[in-house]
């Protein structure tokens, strides 16, 4: 029935998109120069993010959009390296040629973003909080995977399981709280488990939108804390073939990674195939090697589209593995760690790529359609998918899954923009997803096999004039959850439905006192569906060794959270400030009382999913200072205290305030474009605002530093390359977050803690490279 339901949404959604197709096609022609002295500008970068097309400028400046629609508004990027961006919605019904004048400036700024609306816009007239993470910071600074690598982001953090495993935070709010999108499509990989993480390659993030606050107007039920939202890169130019090739390796845990890429576009037709894989062995802390941390992970995906005077239809497909290596801590009298049998592990075993037993082997396949039809006087935005999550937990060589998850998911997400008339732009859209998921063909059972139905419909409406804009939306959701029956002599699963039903709503209000000065502020309400580990859990979760036991009577969470912030952009300097207050209601968690539960001739401690209410609050705040053209000195902090509202005690595993600061040199040297060094010190300060069966964490600081330059081989081909260091100091240190700090895998026995990963090197090389142009 589910499926059927899904094809018909496919069916009629081709019915009324071809009702489009009649659209009248124009030719934009246009120039870029500088705007004092009116010079052209080659090689600038003209994008139309919502109709997905970009050009460069040639020798004089100028540029052509083909194939574009001859109606319609549409917000316009124009971005140079050394200038300041604009962004300008234009009419292309009454526009003939355009004329963009840039401003020199060693801070671009003016990001356009997606996320928290239906349409692209300013971030200055988007109400919520949106950071954004370049390619250029998701490739350059050392890290191993993609949410290690936009963990510097203030307000956002990461759970870890060594360096394998990373699960997002923000503000203090992590697993199906925050949301984590990738083609547009919600990322479903059993996000509820501790050590389960993204299913996503580093490499093929263009950029990362980080939505911080509640989102649920536009995105539902798990959007309670924020959205990660990955975007791929726009295709290329029309008439042109191009790729990259990305080269990496790091010295702590001898990590090399690789990815290819090519992409053109004929005509309208754009495709893009990309390959890449990643290899580490265990990774080494300043004190020892942590046994059997190593992991291996490959990603090949394709696209195939078509950019034409109707809008846009692209066709997404990825497979995705990747395999991680587990160790249950065990040292011997003299504190070495051990294995199994009590023999200390040698260097050979350490450094061998070959995973051992216990390991996880993940897969996970995802095809997606996203298209923008420009139907009637608007335009329909639709993202369709299908997912394939495949979770393996291995014990030995030769036996069954000790557990073994296996979900389909099929989504849909559906957004109609009207034409924006006197400054009114609405938006109507409905979305939901149907989850299959079974569970009963491993060893062990965790969680029964379940099925998950949801929907959601919402009405959103925007107004902009002068200087100022409104938004005001609601939505409503529904979503059921069906555990299965099943009992054996060891687990017992007892069937039960629940049913959840929400209405949510945002306002929203910007204000640009000047080009340099601007406000926003935003109040909303979200809700969150309880997850099936919160639900139904009865078992060991062997990976975070505990025996969890849910609760099928959890109401949802409610949040009611405001949050505003002020930012200050001239051409030597970008600053901004702001706080948030988030309350949420029948907030669930998991606790224990110090029982503990035999299975198999283990004590494991036994947790419950419980609820109370509870309050978040923090502030954020960044500063970069560009004083002349070759300094660059980037300052962020971030802060969050979480209380309980009916314990009166602070709530677990809130991450320690940070404050990160950078000094970059950025020196003119010839036959070079752009040359860099830099030298970073990271501060994490004390933890002591935990729950009572949390282990407080010391404050620590972290050295880094980095060198590299893009140097020009050609006229169209240049050459990336760059050495980066973390923690150059080797410092011993505990992440509160890491899953294994004192006391966070097993409260038996505190002093099992390992240390966050020691002295990291990176070196790199990105190559990219036109094939055709």
């Amino acid at each position: 029935m589910k499926k059927i339901q899904f094809l018909l949404v496919v069916l009629l959604y081709a019915f009324f998109s071809a009702t489009g197709f009649a659209t009248e096609l124009i030719e934009l022609k246009g120039k870029v120069v500088d705007a004092e002295t009116q010079q052209p500008l080659p090689g600038a970068s003209i994008v139309i993010p919502d109709l997905r097309v970009s050009v460069m400028t040639n020798d004089a400046g100028e540029f052509t959009l083909k194939n574009v629609p001859a109606r319609g508004s549409f917000l316009v990027q124009v971005r140079y390296i050394g200038y300041q961006t604009i962004t300008k919605t234009v009419d292309f019904k009454t526009v003939g040629s355009m004329e963009f004048s840039l401003k020199s400036s060693v801070i671009e700024g003016r990001e356009v973003v997606i996320t928290g609306s239906a349409n692209s816009s300013d971030n200055k007239k988007n109400s919520t909080s949106i950071a954004t993470v370049s390619k250029a910071d998701l490739l350059y600074r050392p890290s191993t995977n993609l949410i290690d690598a936009i963990s510097r982001t203030p307000g956002v953090s990461q759970i870890t399981t060594g360096a394998g495993i990373s699960k997002p935070v923000i503000r203090g709010l992590s697993y199906n709280r925050v949301v984590t999108l990738n083609n547009g499509v919600k990322q479903q990989g059993q996000q509820w488990g501790d050590e389960h993480g993204i299913e996503i390659d580093q490499y093929s993030a263009d950029r990362v939108e980080v939505l911080k606050g509640p989102a649920s107007l536009m995105y539902g039920s798990d959007a309670l804390g924020g959205v990660i939202n990955i975007l791929d890169a726009l295709p290329a130019p029309e008439g042109t073939l191009k790729g990259e090739l990305l080269t990496n390796y790091a010295t702590n845990n001898g990590l090399t990674g690789s990815s290819l890429m090519l992409q053109g576009n004929e005509n309208g037709f754009v495709y893009r195939a990309r390959g890449s894989y990643k290899n580490a062995y265990s990774y080494q802390t300043p004190t020892e090697y942590v046994p059997n941390s190593g992991f291996n992970e490959s990603n090949f995906e394709g696209q195939i589209g078509l950019n034409k005077r109707w809008g846009y239809a692209h066709l997404d497909a990825s497979s995705f593995r990747t395999n991680i290596g587990f160790y249950e801590p065990a040292r011997n009298e003299d504190g070495q760690l051990v294995d199994e049998d009590g023999a200390v592990f040698t260097d050979k075993q350490n450094k061998d790529r070959t995973l051992a037993f216990p390991k996880q082997d993940v897969r996970h396949y995802k095809v997606a359609l996203n298209s923008n039809i420009l139907l009637g006087e608007g335009s329909l935005k639709a993202t369709l998918g299908y997912q394939h999550n495949l979770r393996r937990e291995l014990e030995a060589a030769g036996e069954d899954p000790a557990l073994f998850l296996n979900s389909h998911t099929y989504s849909y997400d559906l957004k109609y923009s009207f034409n924006e008339v006197n400054g009114w732009a609405p938006v109507v859209g409905v979305s939901g997803e149907f989850i299959h998921s079974l569970n009963t063909e491993g060893e062990e059972q965790l969680i029964p096999d379940f099925d998950s139905q949801a929907f959601g419909g919402f009405a959103f409406v925007k107004k902009t004039w002068d200087k100022n804009t409104f938004n005001i939306g609601a939505r409503f959701d529904y979503r059921k959850m069906t555990g299965k029956d099943f009992h054996t002599d060891d687990v017992d699963f007892n069937a039960f439905s629940n049913k959840f039903s929400h209405i949510t709503g945002a306002l929203g209000y910007t204000h640009e006192f000047n080009d340099a000065l601007s406000f926003k502020a935003n109040a909303g309400s979200a809700f969150r569906a309880p997850n099936i580990a919160e639900l139904s859990s009865n078992g060991v979760h062997e990976g975070v060794f505990r025996y969890e036991v849910g609760n099928s009577n959890l109401k949802p969470e409610q949040s009611y959270q405001f949050d505003a912030s002020f930012d200050y952009e001239n051409k030597y300097l970008s600053a901004s400030l702001g706080g948030f207050a988030n309350y949420i209601n029948d907030y669930i968690y998991y606790s224990t009382s110090g029982e503990t539960k035999e299975v198999d001739g283990r004590d494991f401690p036994v947790y419950n999913f419980v609820q109370d209410n509870a309050f978040l609050r923090g502030i954020e705040a960044s500063l970069t200072l560009h004083p002349v053209s070759f300094i660059h000195l980037e300052n962020g902090f971030s802060f969050t205290r979480a209380t309980n509202r009916t314990t009166k005690e602070s709530l677990p595993f809130i991450p320690a305030a940070t404050l990160r600061n950078e000094l970059r040199f950025e020196p003119k040297i010839n036959g070079t474009e752009h040359s860099y060094l830099s030298v970073g010190i990271d501060n994490f300060f004390k933890q002591s605002k935990i729950d009572s069966f949390e282990q407080p964490s010391s404050g620590y600081t972290l050295l880094n530093a980095a060198i590299g330059t893009t140097v020009k081989l050609s006229k169209n081909q240049d050459i990336t390359i760059y050495v980066a260091g973390k923690n150059l100091l080797d410092k011993a240190y505990y992440d509160h977050l890491s899953r294994f700090k004192p006391g966070r895998l097993s409260d038996e026995d505190p002093a099992l803690g390992i240390y966050n990963q020691g002295r990291n090197v990176t070196f790199g090389v990105n190559i990219p490279f036109t094939l055709k142009k």
